[in-house]
């Protein structure tokens, strides 16, 4: 059977697909910049992305995940020549699963008990791709890979999210406040209690944004220069 990448077109890249996954991957970061300007009173050091849904702009958040979940979706689309390797397959998958996670995050906000489940499918899913796809990328002469260490700050950033939040929650216990989520939300921390996790959380949708960003331009190169 013919390897899809037969039927891609110049070079068996979607650089079109590249592009648009380009385009996706600016709008969600842009939506996300502006979210602070408009939303000052979050803190960012501790408060979480999807945070801003209690905001009064609830819409640009969507934007960002809407955006960030097309961005993966595109991409998806202008890797399907890694299609002919199991790994690829894989990559793709989860990449495609990434993309779920995300736009269920649009419209499940943090106050929706399907908000949970989406950042579950779709952060690890994303970052497992990251590492999947650039390996295959690499083994392939067509194309010129991202670097190694940008597929794996993904999950290095979510690492530090989740330690971040741990530890979060640990010193807020400490301080006598009711980690339980049945009191009133906090407009500042106490004394004594470390909250970086907003930092971490952002730092996840950087590095993301900058594999994403990476990976598409790689296509759209491979599209440029095979003859």
């Amino acid at each position: 059977m013919d390897s899809l990448a037969t039927h891609a077109g110049l070079g068996g890249w979607y650089a079109p697909a590249a592009v648009l996954a380009l385009v996706a991957t600016v709008v969600s970061g842009a939506a996300l910049v502006v979210l602070h300007v408009l939303s000052p009173e979050l803190q960012p050091s501790w408060r979480m992305v999807s945070e801003y849904a209690n905001g009064r702009h609830g819409r640009v958040l969507a934007v960002v995940f809407l955006a960030w979940g097309g961005a993966s979706l595109a991409l998806s689309v202008a890797l399907l020549p890694l299609w002919d390797s199991w790994l690829g397959r894989l990559g793709l998958l989860m990449l495609v699963l990434a993309c779920i996670g995300q736009t269920m995050a649009a419209f499940f906000d943090i106050n929706h008990r399907l908000h949970g489940p989406a950042a579950m499918i779709g952060i690890p899913t994303l970052c497992l791709a990251a590492v999947l796809i650039t390996i295959a990328l690499a083994r392939r002469p067509d194309i010129v890979a991202p670097p190694q260490v940008l597929a794996h700050l993904p999950w290095i950033s979510f690492a530090l999210m989740i330690g971040a939040l741990m530890l979060l929650f640990s010193t807020l216990k400490t301080a006598g406040v009711d980690v339980s989520g049945q009191g009133s939300p906090l407009d500042t921390l106490p004394d004594g209690v470390i909250g970086y996790v907003g930092w971490a959380n952002r730092l996840l949708f950087v590095t993301s944004y900058a594999w994403t960003a990476w990976t598409a331009l790689a296509v759209i190169n491979a599209q440029t220069v095979t003859p």
